[in-house]
């Protein structure tokens, strides 16, 4: 990977990891889960808004056949994915909700396995079942009490690694025929839609959180819903796939690390230890348990994770 696909990829990585620790500190700051959400992606639709008018960049009307699938792709990989994220991260720790995030490849594999016919080696299947023990570790350990409860932030975030797997499995057939920039300004414009159920009572939320939480609002609708987007297309456009998206494995340490510095939080041990293990799982699955030919890998792995 050469050095100006690494910067992008990593900056990426920053940026998405610090999500996590922006959203909890604007609920803790005054924001209503789905007031949150609906002005993060405000600001992220006139960010695409403000890309879509600048001269240089042309955006093309979608074509009637990937229309619909736009708008349902939008809806499953931004309204149920930040509406899994945002109203989880109300109960957990940012750092487990990264982690639980990070495991979102292994769910993309089983959909992948389904949907595209991949086939997973022994070694992949191990791989598979490494990571859910991972998952219900990190899970059980979200728990506030008792480690052996099932929490329902973390169970809400699982929600969100689903609906971005299934985001990332079926948007491939589009990014062949759009460029990253433009699919990712239609998905977003569709995907904010459904968080305008949420406009009663936006005004007194802005008015009632503290000056913090604005800014953590205003940074987590421009730089992770819009930025980070841009600087992961550019990596992908100037790396292999396959080496781009292995940076992304750093994301939930990053998460964790960003929360203990900004709200000095920190997961329990067991969400850590299954971290840990998820990782491992993760690591197996796309790097050692695949059958299949070096550019179908290269296809998947280049949709294995997302984005905030």
């Amino acid at each position: 990977m050469n050095t100006k696909a690494l910067a992008m990829a990593i900056i990426t990585v920053v940026i998405w990891g610090s999500t996590f620790a922006a959203i909890r500190a604007s609920l803790q700051g005054g924001y209503e889960a789905g007031h949150l959400v609906l002005i993060r992606y405000l600001i992220a639709s006139f960010f695409f808004a403000l890309i879509a008018l600048w001269p240089s960049i042309r955006f093309r009307f979608p074509a009637k056949k990937d229309f619909i699938n736009m708008i349902l792709l939008g809806w499953v990989g931004i309204s149920l994915y930040h509406f899994g994220v945002t109203f989880g991260v109300q109960t957990i720790p940012a750092g487990t909700a990264g982690m639980l995030i990070g495991s979102a490849p292994i769910f993309t594999a089983i959909i992948a396995i389904v949907v595209l016919k991949e086939r997973l080696s022994l070694l992949g299947w191990s791989g598979l079942a490494i990571g859910f023990v991972g998952i219900v570790c990190i899970t059980l350990g979200s728990a506030e009490g008792s480690t052996f409860a099932l929490s329902k932030g973390a169970l809400l975030v699982l929600m969100a690694a689903v609906a971005t797997s299934v985001f990332f499995v079926f948007q491939k057939p589009l990014l062949g025929r759009y460029h990253p920039i433009e699919l990712t300004a239609y998905f977003t414009w569709a995907g904010t839609v459904p968080f305008f159920i949420f406009w009663p009572g936006l005004m007194t939320s802005i008015q009632n959180a503290t000056f913090e939480a604005h800014l953590a609002a205003l940074f987590a609708g421009i730089f992770p819903a819009g930025i980070a987007y841009v600087t992961w297309a550019m990596a992908l456009s100037h790396g292999r796939a396959s080496s781009v998206t292995s940076v992304m494995y750093l994301e939930p340490a990053v998460a964790i690390v960003v929360a203990w510095i900004w709200l000095n939080e920190w997961p329990a041990m067991l969400s850590v230890t299954g971290g840990v293990i998820a990782l491992i799982g993760v690591l197996v699955v796309n790097g050692l348990g695949k059958k299949q030919k070096g550019q179908k890998n290269q296809g998947v792995s280049a949709v294995s994770k997302d984005a905030m």
